[in-house]
């Protein structure tokens, strides 16, 4: 079977799915402190989160068809749905925007001019941190993002319809995917150091950028795996072989250690540099958040690596789905440790509790503050997963919407047959 159908108990159970993450919200704002911290923290974690695999699987995609890659042709129409993601995410980046401007929250320290105007640091890197950047870049490079998302899966479908013997509209496709590649390689980096990296406006990492694609990347992929087996389950995508599978998990794997990689060159390189304003971001989590960070490196490369290292695990359906599991809670586990210290740092400085007293610096009286479990924030609770699953939820909705209005492999693909016959060898 080749056409999807989104079927109403399918529905009903994402719904109540999405339901639950409403519900988790309220009660986070309900029991959340004055500035609503662990509130919006949550929405900044998640819209990041799913915004970047919709990002990360139009990268993914672009790159193969610009490499001449064949073999991904019968799963490519989960990345073009994924991608189409990007368009909620301008709107979910757009509530963090108008956050920003309505003074709502306060995830941002170089956000407030107050702050601004006693932080030499702050005032320095203004010309960058400030509100009208975060706005019109989030919104011009997400609305770029989502042009090329939207105007791939067009030519795509186009195709699906009216195939031609000349080809014309793979290369239109190529062209754009092309195109893509060095748009998005040089904006993904601005984005990444306006949303996530200037939480903790006093530190910066040159590899940050990279290290945070590579954490979506892995995601999207782990995400990618469970959807093929899902729609497997169903009768669908039977062509789809243990082939296909291996060559994910190949990438999941491979991905994983460079994540590995590039997480060990910027801890090696900040703890050799031994800069104070680089050192104190690492500092901070290994002192307060020592389950977080340790556990972020078992997640994340201790079990994918000794799991997926042999060939016959990426061909077994239960190990691919446990461990796409495991690698999509740990690298959202990932960037909930990159985001959730910085934003709990600035919001007690605003509540005051970062003040000068005691001798302590208002960075030591809020590093103190953090040594003491902080639901929400030292660890995620239950609040954090049920927002996850109701993000999870919108995501999956949003997808199969789109999956069921196309057909799930595009018949007119000049690659189809060589994705058909796709053998990893040997194995």
């Amino acid at each position: 079977m080749n056409q999807f159908a989104f079927e109403s108990k399918q529905k009903i159970f994402l719904l109540g799915a999405m339901g639950l993450g409403v519900v988790c919200m309220v009660l986070t704002f309900l029991v959340d402190d004055p500035l609503h911290t662990r509130f919006w923290s949550n929405f900044l974690h998640n819209s990041v989160f799913f915004t970047g695999i919709a990002f990360v699987s139009l990268f993914v995609l672009a790159a193969f068809t610009t490499a001449y890659s064949g073999w991904h042709t019968l799963v490519k129409r989960i990345w073009e749905t994924y991608s189409l993601f990007l368009i909620p995410g301008l709107i979910l980046m757009g509530v963090i925007i108008l956050g920003i401007w309505g003074h709502f929250h306060h995830l941002y320290h170089w956000a407030d001019p107050a702050a601004v105007a006693e932080d030499e640091i702050l005032q320095g890197k203004s010309a960058f941190l400030n509100k009208n950047w975060y706005t019109i870049g989030t919104v011009v490079i997400l609305g770029i993002w989502a042009y090329f998302a939207w105007r791939m899966h067009r030519i795509s479908v186009q195709e699906d319809l009216q195939g031609t013997s000349d080809f014309s509209h793979h290369r239109r496709y190529r062209y754009w995917s092309a195109a893509f590649l060095p748009v998005g390689a040089f904006t993904s980096a601005a984005l990444i150091w306006q949303w996530v990296m200037s939480i903790d406006a006093h530190w910066y990492s040159t590899l940050f950028a990279w290290y945070a694609t590579a954490s979506w990347f892995v995601a999207a992929m782990a995400l990618t795996i469970l959807t093929v087996i899902f729609l497997k389950a169903l009768g669908y995508m039977e062509e789809v072989s243990t082939n296909h599978l291996h060559d994910l998990g190949k990438y999941a794997f491979a991905f994983s250690i460079f994540w590995t990689y590039l997480w060990f060159s910027q801890y090696m390189l900040i703890w050799y540099g031994n800069v104070g304003e680089e050192t104190i971001y690492f500092r901070e989590r290994l002192d307060h958040y020592p389950t977080m960070f340790y556990g972020n490196l078992i997640l994340n490369f201790v079990a994918p690596f000794f799991i997926l290292m042999r060939n016959d695990t990426k061909r077994k359906f239960g190990t691919m789905v446990l461990t796409s599991i495991i690698l999509l809670l740990g690298h959202w586990w990932d960037f909930f440790l990159m985001i959730k210290p910085g934003v709990y740092h600035t919001a007690q400085e605003v509540l005051g509790h970062g003040a000068h007293g005691g001798g302590e610096t208002g960075h030591d009286a809020a590093g103190h503050a953090a040594s003491t479990f902080h639901a929400g924030f030292t660890m995620p609770g239950l609040l954090e997963l049920g927002t996850f699953i109701g993000f999870l939820a919108l995501f999956l909705y949003f997808v199969f919407n789109r999956l069921e209005k196309v057909s799930l492999i595009p018949p007119n693909d000049p690659y189809l047959a060589e994705s058909k016959h796709h053998t990893v060898w040997p194995y």
